[in-house]
């Protein structure tokens, strides 16, 4: 019998040839260059957010203020009283909003999922609604326990459900589950608003996804639980980067399953129970920043978060800043502009030939 000779390609492991190692050295300073621009993009939002509003303020008197002159004067109470927290809280509660729907996506290998669509966010608005309702909670630190609870219920029960049966946790299940789970909190929630408009008076601003009047008291409350978030978020990249090639393979490559999932939901509820605390029910900021993120940096979790955590701040910070302006010298709460600039993403993400996964 003719043997025939093993060639070395079939028994050796490839080895990065110097091309190779100059096309990912040059891949990796592109994205490096890439995050530092919209880190650059991210600060002349901040130093917007605090200048302009129904009364814009010069650029100097901002820098002024922020570092210690013009103090007692009307545009310092402005700023550091008004303007200054709630550009914090358009900060926190955008990073949270766009790793939670990061990490969805990347766990359910679904592009259509985000914290809104996966009823995450009408979650810890209904369980707000009862702290409002039931317990008289007036204020984030009150109620924040409850919008944590919130989340982690809805997460799980949309999980439970969208993967019970044949075909079980595909994305068009978890999808479905998701929407008809958000639509059901989100009736009831507005039920109970209707049935008594005094007693929930105080969710009005916070409903409608508005970051005005919000103080430095919830958030500093949330704050500490957003930061766990984005921690546990960060450490499961490498992780979420093995599952994306399916379970059987990354559980041979090492990757505990299990424990991925299980921080994963922490994760998620700790960052959307902690932004939907102090923002309200924002919608869409989790769905359109990891895709632009993908779009610029590829499939690696490690990029795709790290812009996440960027991007997601500016559009929130953006949306917040073109409210103030499209109705002045009223407000269109920045939950109105993500959800009228998501709408559009969304009917395109569906119209696309592979919308069905990641």
């Amino acid at each position: 019998m003719r043997s025939h000779p093993v060639t070395a390609s079939a028994t050796s492991t490839p080895t990065a040839t110097p091309e190779r190692r100059s096309g990912l050295a040059h891949a990796a300073g592109t994205r490096t260059l890439g995050l530092l621009v919209a880190l650059a993009v991210l600060a002349l939002v901040v130093v917007a957010s605090l200048a302009i509003g129904s009364r814009d303020i010069p650029l100097a008197v901002v820098r002024d203020v922020l570092l210690g002159g013009s103090g007692g004067s009307t545009e310092a109470t402005v700023v550091l009283d008004l303007r200054l927290p709630r550009t914090v809280t358009g900060l926190t509660a955008g990073l949270a909003l766009g790793l939670a729907g990061a990490i969805i996506q990347a766990v359910t290998r679904n592009p259509l999922a985000d914290p809104g669509i996966l009823g995450v966010t009408s979650g810890s608005a209904f369980a707000v609604a009862l702290a409002v309702g039931v317990v008289g909670a007036t204020a984030p630190e009150q109620y924040v326990w409850f919008a944590f609870g919130g989340a982690l219920a809805a997460t799980v029960i949309v999980y439970v459900i969208g993967s019970a049966g044949r075909g079980g946790g595909s994305p068009a299940r978890l999808t479905l589950t998701g929407v008809a789970l958000g639509a059901v909190l989100g009736g009831i929630t507005t039920a109970m608003v209707l049935a008594d408009p005094t007693r929930f008076d105080v969710m009005r601003a916070w409903q409608s996804g508005s970051l005005a009047d919000r103080g430095w008291d919830g958030l500093t409350t949330v704050l500490p639980f957003v930061l766990v978030g984005v921690v546990v978020a960060l450490a499961l990249a490498r992780p979420l980067n093995a599952m994306a090639m399916g379970d059987d393979l990354a559980s041979s490559l090492g990757a505990n399953l299990a424990v991925t999932r299980t921080l994963a939901v922490v994760a998620v509820t700790l960052l959307a129970g902690g932004a939907t605390a102090i923002a309200g029910p924002i919608a869409f900021v989790g769905l359109m920043v990891p895709h632009v993120a993908r779009w610029i940096v590829g499939p690696d979790q490690r990029w795709i978060l790290a812009y996440t955590l960027v991007l997601a701040p500016v559009l929130l910070i953006a949306a917040d800043i073109l409210g103030r302006i499209v109705a002045r010298p009223g407000e269109v709460p920045a939950g109105v502009v993500t959800a009228f600039l998501g709408a559009p993403v969304l009917i395109a993400l569906v119209r696309r030939s592979k919308a069905s996964g990641l």
